[in-house]
C-alpha cells in the first residue's frame, strides 16, 4: 500500500517538471562564472566561424569563374583558416564545459552528501536510503551528461539557428520564407511528444530508484535473505521493479524515436521542396551557383539544428526531473532542528540527565505511543538500567537522549538545559554509545577503534581495546591492528565486532555512557571482561544500560521497569524482586527458568 501510494505521489509531481527547473543549477554554477564565461566565449566563436564557413565555399565556387581565377588560391586559404580557429574553439569550449561539468556535479554531490549525513533518523523513516543513493549517483551521472554535454550541443544549436536563418534571409529572402513555413510543422510534434518523453523519463529515473532501494536493502542482509531461503523471491521482486524501469524506459525510446523521425523528415523533406525551387532560380539567372550552394549548406545547417534540439529536448527534460529530484533532498527540511540561538551546555559537563513528562510517537506509527508521559530523572555518575519487554521503549529513550527525534511533549535535558535549546553537534560529544547492532566501517581495526575519537594515538587505541578485552582477538588478525575489516565487518565474529564498538565508546571518554543490549553477543567470558571494564568506565560517569539479559544490570544503582511506553517500576534488583511484579516475573524466567523467585 506504501508503495502504491509513493508510486502515485510520483506520477502527481512528474505532472510538474519543466525545462526551468534546471535553474535550481544556477547556485552551484554561479561560483565557476568565469569558467563559464569563457566556455561560453568559445562557443559563441565555434557557432560563429560554423557560420562564415559557407560563405567562404560560395566564394570558392564562384571563383571557378574566369573573372576571380587570380583569388580563387585566397579563398581556399582562407577556408583553412576559419577551420583552423573553429578546431581552436571546438577543442577550448569541449575543455571548459567538460571541466565545468566536472565540478559543478561533484559540488552536487557534495552537497547532497553533507545534506543527508546530517539529517535525522526521522527522515530516513519516509525514505529509502538506498533511493537517496540513487539520487546521489544516478541522477547526478544525468546532470553531469546534460551540462558537460547536451547544454553547450544545445546552445551552439540555438545561435546556429539564428544566426543560419538570419543568413538564410541574406542569401536569398524568398527561399528562405519558404523554410521559415516549415518551422511550425517542426516545432508541434516536439511540444506535443516533447511532454511525454518528460513524463516517462521521470516515471524511469524513479523507478531505477526504487531498483537501487530493493538492491540496497537486499545486499545489506544478504545473510538473511539466504538464512530464510528468500533468494528467488527477493530476485524476483528486484527483477519485477528492473523490469519496470526497462518498460518505461522503451517507452520513453519509443517516443523519443519517434519525435526524432517526424522532426528530421518534416526538416529535410521541406529543406528539399526549397531547394528544388532554388535549382529553378540558378537556371534562370536570378542566383549564382555559389549562392545555391552557400543556401544549401546553411539549410543543411539549419535543419540539422532543429533535430539536433528536439534530441537534446529530451535530455533536458530528463536532467530537469533528476534536478528536481536532487532539490527536493536538498530543500528537505529535517524535522529535528538546531536553534537559531543555540544554548552553551555549562562545563565540565555533569552528566545530569532528565525526561519531564515525556510523550513520543514515532513519525510513521502515530497511531501507538512509544513513550507515554515519562519522567526520570539520573543524578550525575548514577548508573541507571532500563528493563522490560521488547517494544516497552527502552531504545527510544536513547534516541531522544541523543535527540535523534524530539518528543511530542514534556522535555529532555542533558545538566538541566533543554537539548532542543542547543546544538545537536555540542551536546552530543559528551555522549559515548554502543548500539545494539555494532557498526563496523570498511576500515581497518585502528581506525574502526579511532572513530570514537579521531584524534587519539595509537597507544590510547591500543589501551581502550584492552579494556573492551578486544586486544587478543586483533592482535592476531593477519595485519593487526592495521587489518581491514571488511564491509560491516564481515571478518569478525559478532562477539568480536561488539567489543569493538565498546573499545570505541571507551576511547571516546564521554561524561554519559549509552550502553544499549552492549553484551548480548559476547560469550560467557568475553562478557565478564567487558563487564569488569563497563564497571570500571562507570566510575564517576553517568552511565544507561538497556539489557534484556538482566544479569548485567543487577549492579546497577537503580532499575527502570519499562512495559507499552510506560514505567511501571523502579528500584536495586532485590527491590523489584521482592514487589514481585514484571520484574520479578523477567528475572525467573532468566535465572531459574520459571520455577522460583530469583535471588
Amino acid at each position: 500500500m506504501a508503495q502504491v501510494d509513493t508510486q502515485v505521489a510520483t506520477q502527481e509531481r512528474a505532472t510538474s517538471r519543466r525545462i526551468s527547473a534546471l535553474a535550481a543549477l544556477r547556485p552551484f554554477i554561479a561560483p565557476y562564472r568565469s569558467m563559464a564565461i569563457a566556455a561560453g566565449v568559445a562557443l559563441v566563436l565555434t557557432a560563429s566561424v560554423s557560420l562564415i564557413l559557407p560563405m567562404a565555399v560560395r566564394r570558392v565556387i564562384d571563383g571557378f569563374g574566369v573573372e576571380r581565377a587570380a583569388m580563387l588560391d585566397q579563398y581556399f586559404g582562407a577556408a583553412l583558416l576559419v577551420a583552423l580557429v573553429l578546431a581552436v574553439g571546438s577543442g577550448v569550449r569541449y575543455y571548459f564545459v567538460t571541466r565545468l561539468g566536472e565540478r559543478v556535479v561533484a559540488d552536487i554531490r557534495r552537497a547532497l552528501f553533507d545534506k543527508v549525513i546530517g539529517m535525522s533518523p526521522a527522515y530516513f523513516e519516509r525514505i529509502m536510503s538506498g533511493e537517496v543513493l540513487s539520487r546521489i549517483t544516478t541522477d547526478t551521472t544525468l546532470i553531469l551528461s546534460v551540462l558537460g554535454s547536451s547544454v553547450s550541443v544545445a546552445l551552439r544549436n540555438a545561435l546556429t539557428l539564428v544566426g543560419g536563418l538570419a543568413l538564410l534571409m541574406l542569401t536569398s529572402a524568398k527561399l528562405s520564407l519558404l523554410v521559415m513555413l516549415i518551422v511550425p510543422a517542426v516545432v508541434v510534434p516536439i511540444v506535443v511528444l516533447g511532454r511525454k518523453v518528460r513524463l516517462s523519463g521521470k516515471e524511469n529515473q524513479d523507478l531505477i530508484a526504487q531498483s537501487s532501494g530493493k538492491a540496497s536493502e537486499a545486499l545489506g542482509a544478504v545473510q538473511i535473505v539466504q538464512a530464510f531461503t528468500h533468494v528467488e523471491a527477493t530476485r524476483d521482486e528486484f527483477g519485477a521493479v528492473t523490469e519496470a524501469s526497462f518498460a518505461s524506459a522503451l517507452r520513453r525510446i519509443g517516443l523519443r524515436g519517434v519525435m526524432t523521425f517526424v522532426v528530421m523528415f518534416l526538416a529535410f523533406a521541406g529543406v528539399v521542396g526549397v531547394l528544388w525551387i532554388g535549382a529553378h532560380d540558378v537556371r534562370s539567372g536570378v542566383m549564382t551557383p555559389g549562392e545555391l550552394v552557400q543556401f544549401v549548406i546553411y539549410a543543411v545547417l539549419v535543419s540539422g539544428s532543429v533535430g539536433a534540439l528536439s534530441e537534446i529536448w529530451g535530455e533536458l527534460q530528463r536532467a530537469a526531473g533528476a534536478t528536481e529530484r536532487l532539490v527536493e533532498i536538498l530543500e528537505a527540511t529535517d524535522p529535528v532542528q538546531d536553534p537559531a540561538d543555540p544554548v552553551t551546555l555549562p562545563q565540565p559537563v555533569r552528566g545530569a540527565l532528565a525526561l519531564k513528562d515525556v510523550r513520543f510517537f514515532y513519525p510513521t506509527r502515530r497511531e501507538t505511543s512509544a513513550l507515554d508521559g515519562i519522567s526520570l530523572t539520573i543524578a550525575p555518575g548514577e548508573t541507571v538500567a532500563l528493563v522490560g519487554p521488547s517494544g516497552a521503549g527502552k531504545t527510544t529513550v536513547f534516541q531522544l537522549l541523543l535527540r535523534f527525534f524530539d518528543p511530542d511533549q514534556g522535555a529532555v535535558t542533558l545538566d538541566g538545559v533543554d537539548l532542543r535549546a542547543m546544538e545537536r553537534e555540542t551536546f552530543r560529544k559528551a555522549f559515548a554509545l554502543v548500539p545494539q547492532d555494532s557498526v563496523i566501517f570498511a576500515a581497518s581495526a585502528r581506525e574502526n577503534i579511532r572513530f570514537g575519537r579521531p584524534e587519539a594515538s595509537d597507544s590510547e587505541v591500543e589501551a581502550a581495546a584492552r579494556a573492551a578485552a578486544a586486544h587478543d582477538f586483533i592482535a592476531d588478525l593477519p595485519q593487526g591492528y592495521d587489518t581491514f575489516l571488511g564491509e560491516r565487518g564481515v571478518m569478525l565474529s559478532g562477539g568480536q565486532r561488539q567489543r569493538v564498538a565498546i573499545a570505541r565508546a571507551i576511547l571516546r571518554d564521554a561524561p554519559v555512557l549509552l550502553l544499549d543490549e552492549a553484551t548480548s553477543a559476547l560469550d560467557a567470558e568475553s562478557e565478564r571482561l567487558v563487564q569488569q571494564a563497563v564497571d570500571r568506565l562507570s566510575v564517576g560517569r553517568t552511565t544507561v544500560v538497556v539489557a534484556h539479559r538482566l544479569a548485567t544490570v543487577k549492579r546497577a544503582d537503580r532499575i527502570v521497569v519499562l512495559d507499552k511506553g510506560r514505567i511501571v517500576a523502579m528500584g536495586t534488583h532485590d527491590e523489584l524482586v521482592a514487589q514481585n511484579g514484571l520484574y520479578a516475573r523477567l528475572a525467573r524466567l532468566q535465572f531459574t527458568d520459571g520455577t522460583s523467585a530469583a535471588a
